[in-house]
């Protein structure tokens, strides 16, 4: 049991990934260029590995483990990766990689700092049981990509599914706007507008990334005034901001700093994306020093979460989470 003393700073959207050599379930599929951008992410975040190493899932998570440690930050909520399914239920052989619950439970074990975030495509047909199972063993949230494991969370067949989340307080962490570092199967999928459903069914949802758009404004609409209108009607939904200070997203930073939606933003860094200063220097938001400060810290959970605090988020983004998690 976490304490209200140990509940400190939180990084709510960590990813997971691993190659699954060693059994546990995980995959990777790498073409040349995916492998590409894996090497320089891995050299991006300062890990010395190969995503083809026996031993690259246990290095990878005891590294992101020492990030958390050498932080600010007590905890992050690490995430599973689903696999994708058609809407009746059947396996696809689509996607980039998954990481099993099993393995984020795993981890969490290990190193208490990490948090449990499970992915279920509520199309499988052992749905419920896996929520069920998952609820027992100790999901703190259920993460889910849409667009990328082809989930509408419009449909109502999903009912019981979400049903379960809310009267279990298991809050859904759903991927919004555009979607470029893995495959996409449904780009319609993207919306927040999407996710009414599950708020209607007592769910409470966080849109990963403010719905703000991913890709150039000409080829993704823009989904942030109908976003605001959904935080109106619905007082359990919010917003993450990770990867907003990437270049393609920092477009929203300004519309999250208004003191009005700040009651409704949590912290999160998206890691292992790399994220730089200079976007919220180029727009205004950070000094020129802190944007060199910045820089020089290599700990990308604590570059983000220094960025945020630079910019004038409160202290609030970075322990509301504790109050939504199921612990």
């Amino acid at each position: 049991m976490i304490t209200i003393a140990q509940r400190g700073p939180v990084d709510m959207h960590v990813h997971l990934v691993g190659n699954g050599r060693r059994g546990n379930g995980n995959w990777m599929r790498l073409n040349f260029a995916r492998n590409f951008t894996g090497r320089v992410m891995l050299r991006g975040i300062g890990l010395r590995a190969n995503v083809a190493d026996d031993d690259f899932d246990d290095r990878y998570a005891a590294y992101v483990a020492a990030l958390v440690d050498a932080s600010t930050l007590t905890h992050a909520v690490i995430l599973a990766h689903e696999e994708v399914y058609s809407e009746d239920g059947r396996k696809l052989n689509f996607g980039s990689f998954h990481v099993t619950n099993d393995w984020v439970f795993e981890i969490c074990q290990r190193y208490p700092q990490l948090l449990p975030a499970v992915s279920i495509h509520p199309a499988r047909h052992d749905a419920m049981q896996e929520l069920e199972r998952c609820l027992e063993k100790g999901a703190v949230m259920l993460k889910l990509l849409p667009t990328s494991q082809n989930v509408d969370c419009s449909r109502t067949k999903y009912r019981d599914f979400f049903k379960l989340m809310a009267d279990a307080k298991l809050p859904f962490l759903a991927h919004t706007g555009g979607e470029y570092t893995v495959p996409v199967y449904d780009k319609k999928l993207f919306s927040p507008q999407r996710l009414r459903f599950p708020l209607e069914c007592g769910v409470t949802i966080i849109a990963a990334h403010y719905a703000t758009r991913s890709g150039p404004a000409m080829l993704e609409r823009n989904e942030l005034p109908g976003f605001q209108q959904m935080l109106r009607e619905y007082p359990h939904l919010y917003g993450d901001i990770s990867a907003l200070n990437t270049p393609n997203r920092s477009h929203g930073l300004r519309i999250c700093l208004r003191p009005e939606n700040q009651e409704r933003v949590i912290h999160g860094s998206d890691f292992p994306v790399s994220v730089s200063g200079r976007w919220a220097r180029l727009r205004k938001l950070i000094t020129a020093e802190e944007a060199v400060t910045a820089a020089l810290e290599i700990n990308l959970i604590e570059r983000d979460y220094f960025l945020k605090k630079a910019m004038g988020f409160s202290d609030e983004i970075f322990t509301r989470v504790w109050g939504l998690l199921r612990l």
